[in-house]
């Protein structure tokens, strides 16, 4: 089987709409802004390892800017039934994710992924792993024995997940990335120079104050957040578990043509 084409600019917003990753995604408006509310009445749940402090208390606040970075409508009035993601913000996100990528390449970084969601996104972060691997960086191999949230964290295809039950994980916790980056402290290992993941993953690592690319869905909004105050580098908004977890292969051999990594 050869390589995945790569598809065009115009090819991959079409195939994000047709797989539902961008445009009417299958997350409805009620959820989004459930999500908004409860961020911005301070549940930590949906702060995703950010220290938000009460910058974000005014939910009007936090749906213009997923309005702004995701897509989502900016209709007040709009409270329940379908909602979207602009398929042209979600290409915009990849190539500014692609010139971190690209830099992290050229300096031969130290990169840690990790995915709470890994049902949809796990092979996303492995090709891209691959890929930084063959181009010389160095992926982070995290410390044995971590646990969190009454799991294991551990790799699997040079991705840190959480384990339970000898079941992946999905997780929005902060906590397992907090095991990594304090394991690797404790052992004497030197940080990531980057963190690319998801959820709490992301977070967590870019409220440390490491370089952090994050992909988030509509209604985890405080990566979006975290963008706009310039905690996480880059926020790439989209469905983060479609139907099928290969739909996403057309986005990631854009991403990696883009960086320069295919």
């Amino acid at each position: 089987m050869g390589p995945m084409p790569i598809p065009s600019r115009s090819e991959l917003i079409d195939h994000l709409v047709r797989t539902r990753i961008a445009g009417d995604v299958a997350t409805p408006r009620e959820n989004n802004l459930d999500h908004y509310r409860k961020l911005a009445n301070g549940d930590r749940h949906y702060w995703l390892g950010l220290e938000l402090g009460d910058r974000w208390s005014d939910e009007q606040d936090v749906l213009a800017v997923m309005a702004e970075r995701c897509g989502v409508s900016d209709d007040l009035g709009h409270r329940a039934g379908q909602d979207t993601i602009d398929p042209e913000l979600t290409v915009a996100a990849l190539d500014r994710a692609a010139v971190v990528l690209a830099k992290a390449a050229e300096d031969r970084k130290r990169v840690l992924f990790a995915t709470g969601h890994p049902g949809g996104l796990l092979d996303v972060h492995r090709a891209t792993a691959a890929a930084l691997r063959a181009a010389g960086c160095d992926i982070v191999v995290i410390p044995e024995g971590l646990r969190a949230d009454d799991g294991f964290v551990f790799q699997f295809a040079d991705v840190a997940v959480l384990e339970r039950g000898a079941t992946l994980w999905h997780t929005h916790s902060p906590e397992p990335m907090a095991a990594i980056l304090d394991g690797l402290a404790r052992e004497g290992r030197p940080l990531p120079d980057l963190v690319v993941a998801d959820h709490g993953w992301a977070g967590c690592a870019g409220q440390r104050g490491i370089d952090a690319v994050g992909y988030a869905d509509c209604n985890d909004p405080a990566l979006f957040l975290g963008e706009a105050e310039g905690t996480l580098q880059v926020t790439v908004p989209l469905d983060d578990h479609v139907t099928s977890p290969r739909f996403y292969d057309p986005m990631t051999a854009y991403l990696l043509h883009a960086a320069g990594l295919s």
